[in-house]
């Protein structure tokens, strides 16, 4: 194995095998012709496996890792429970355990049993839930703190926290969750705000090499970071500080905020090299950079003794 490199990759994908327009080969083009190294196919209750066939014996990008949107509504069918299985050896059944935890927490068990780690989707889709629940939760892996489907409300308002709010809440509790930014793409044809289209955010992987075993386990224990458009050259994070190199595209500017517990604000700087040096009690640090263009990237958080 050489040095770990990072790779581009979309964990959160629909096709025809469920609600999206397209079939798995057309959707899989579509991210290998946008440079893409890995991605999950994760129709709704469906287990959708593509292996190239002998007339593409030289195509290897993307990597396919297997996936399923792990998907029920309770409560009458008013709240939505969707978990993505990352990495799973088979379909995964939903299950309704009744209450909002209770099922979350049976779907969660029910993919790391199918040998995945859980991705908790779009806490805002129809304002299902919020840390209340998620702080509560064991062996969830990731939360989605970007999702591009029209109807995931990130930003949150009017008394409603937005996804990167429910984060914070969650990690001052004490408990570790990584945020990943997806597509959830079913559109690909027509383009505009109100379809969901694939390209609006994806996560970026160090891993000592591209396989679908590295690639999990990198996500599993938080080494990427989740972007809807900034890129970086470098990142290094520990406890003794954190450190930024970011690629500028064309002219853009960006800012750096780094948080901490309950997303207090530490620092704010401009620049492609931010960082920060902790003092000992943030209780965590995590970065968020904002690009002049709109779009962002997120750190893991680095928790504190």
């Amino acid at each position: 194995m050489g040095e770990p490199k990072w790779y581009k990759g979309n964990i959160h994908t629909h096709t025809n095998e469920s609600d999206g327009d397209s079939d798995p080969e057309f959707v899989t083009q579509w991210y290998r012709e946008h440079d893409y190294d890995f991605l999950v196919l994760s129709d709704h209750n469906h287990l959708t496996l593509l292996e190239y066939g002998s007339s593409n014996e030289n195509v290897t990008r993307p990597i396919m890792i297997p996936g399923e949107e792990v998907t029920t509504s309770i409560l009458g069918g008013t709240v939505p429970v969707h978990i993505n299985g990352i990495g799973i050896s088979r379909v995964v059944e939903p299950i309704d355990a009744g209450d909002i935890l209770s099922t979350l927490q049976a779907n969660v068990d029910a993919i790391r049993e199918a040998g995945g780690i859980a991705s908790i989707n779009h806490p805002n889709f129809f304002w299902a839930f919020d840390h209340n629940i998620i702080k509560q939760l064991e062996n969830a892996s990731l939360l989605e703190i970007f999702n591009g489907h029209p109807l995931s409300n990130n930003l949150g308002g009017a008394g409603k926290p937005s996804v990167a709010d429910i984060w914070d809440k969650v990690l001052t509790s004490g408990k570790t969750i990584f945020g990943v930014a997806s597509d959830d793409s079913h559109n690909y044809h027509d383009f505009s705000y109100e379809m969901s289209n694939p390209g609006r955010g994806w996560v970026f992987v160090r891993a000592e090499e591209l396989t679908k075993e590295a690639i999990v386990d990198s996500l599993s224990t938080g080494n990427f970071y989740a972007s809807t458009g900034v890129e970086f050259l470098d990142l290094q994070m520990s406890e003794t500080g954190l450190e930024i190199e970011i690629n500028q595209s064309i002219d853009f500017v960006y800012e750096t905020t780094f948080s901490g517990l309950d997303g207090k604000i530490l620092k704010q700087c401009d620049g492609l090299t931010p960082s920060y040096c902790p003092t000992g009690n943030e209780g965590y640090v995590r970065a968020t950079v904002l690009s002049s263009s709109g779009g962002m990237a997120w750190t893991q958080p680095v928790f504190l003794d």
